[in-house]
């Protein structure tokens, strides 16, 4: 299939361009060319407005479609949550399995081994987050299923660093020669629900650290005598940070602060979206109790925030209308800069010819008009 997407603006990641049309073969990104230069044998669509952009990566998804990761951990979950968020405008999703049993984890690494061999599945990999956390920063990571790391769990470590990953921890509670490792099996290693000392930070980030899940949530905070862990992640111009845009989870004061401190690409956005992504249902189990969706806000039995009620473009358009991003630099962030955190920029987040055919196509209001994964429209 030759397929050339005609459309009056295109932002290939790095820079806008005026009428284009992309190239595509099969699921790959081939070339860009005037519309007078298209070859003959493609066929084409001429897209009335808007803005085509890369296709986005969320690299913090629990559940989409109605489904929860933790509650099910299969190839079918992955499915339904990848469709879930497709339907909302995101193309790959790397799939977040939170703090459980042993079991859990290593069936959802299994699945997303699975799943990430398709290019048409819309899986990137796997996001473990937890069970090596903090007692004290728990959120709402159950404390029974909070542990320390043990020689079985190298086991799941080591199939998960077979492809795209990320491991978020608490720095305190692994030991720096463990850190070590993970990171040179190639997994990103990320701080989160964490209580570690600057001083600790700084240790995890000299032994292969390189990022902070959802900055600001659900870590020590940075104070004049203690910069924390949010002091650290802001003074580190190497690490990258996840941070969720949607008014509720982080002030926006806060947001443009590390904008701010954080060289460009090194902060980009998460969703932390759960099952109801995608769904009309708005209530859904995860340790066995009913999470609610109350005033955009997702939350348990004791109010207490249970991940998030958006989708990663409603991140993109917080990030637009509330923090004065331009569009294209919002774009990226949901895009090119989780692409260059997870290493895997040669195939995803940008428009450039040899990546796969992700393409997200923006209204001039910043909705989605349509989406075309691996080279085949999905919305709508």
């Amino acid at each position: 299939m030759h397929t050339a997407l005609i459309a009056p603006a295109v932002f290939d990641g790095f820079e806008r361009l005026g009428t284009s049309a992309l190239l595509i073969e099969g699921d790959t990104l081939v070339g860009r060319v005037s519309p007078s230069d298209i070859p003959s044998h493609y066929a084409t669509e001429s897209l009335q407005g808007g803005l085509l952009a890369p296709g986005l990566l969320d690299l913090q998804a629990n559940g989409g479609g109605g489904a929860l990761l933790n509650n099910d951990p299969s190839l079918s979950t992955l499915k339904t949550m990848a469709e879930g968020h497709a339907r909302k405008g995101v193309a790959r999703i790397l799939a977040t399995v939170i703090s459980d049993t042993r079991k859990v984890t290593e069936q959802a690494v299994d699945a997303a081994i699975a799943a990430s061999a398709d290019p048409h599945f819309g899986i990137l990999g796997i996001h473990v987050e937890g069970p090596f956390f903090s007692n004290e920063r728990n959120g709402v990571h159950h404390q029974d299923q909070l542990r320390k790391l043990e020689a079985a769990d190298w086991e799941w470590l080591e199939r998960a660093a077979t492809i795209p990953g990320i491991v978020t921890l608490a720095p305190e509670q692994v030991a720096v020669a463990d850190i070590q490792r993970m990171a040179s099996l190639g997994l990103r290693v990320s701080a989160g629900h964490t209580n570690a000392v600057f001083d600790e930070v700084n240790a995890a980030i000299h032994a292969g650290l390189s990022g902070f899940t959802h900055l600001f949530n659900a870590m020590r905070p940075q104070t004049g005598r203690e910069p924390g862990v949010v002091g650290a992640a802001l003074a580190s111009d190497e690490t990258w940070c996840g941070v969720i845009a949607d008014g509720i989870h982080v002030h926006p004061a806060s947001l443009r602060l590390a904008l701010k401190a954080k060289p460009r690409g090194k902060v980009y956005l998460v969703s932390d979206a759960m099952a109801t992504i995608g769904s009309v249902d708005k209530q859904f189990r995860l340790y066995g109790e009913w999470i609610s969706e109350v005033d955009g806000r997702l939350v348990n039995a004791a109010g207490r925030l249970a991940g998030s009620a958006i989708s990663l473009v409603d991140a993109v358009r917080y990030c637009c209308e509330h923090l004065q991003v331009p569009v294209d630099e919002a774009i990226a962030m949901a895009s090119r800069y989780p692409a260059e955190y997870l290493g895997i920029d040669d195939r995803f987040g940008s428009l450039r010819p040899g990546r796969i055919a992700d393409v997200t196509w923006f209204d001039d209001a910043m909705n989605v008009k349509g989406l075309w994964r691996a080279g085949v429209r999905l919305v709508p």
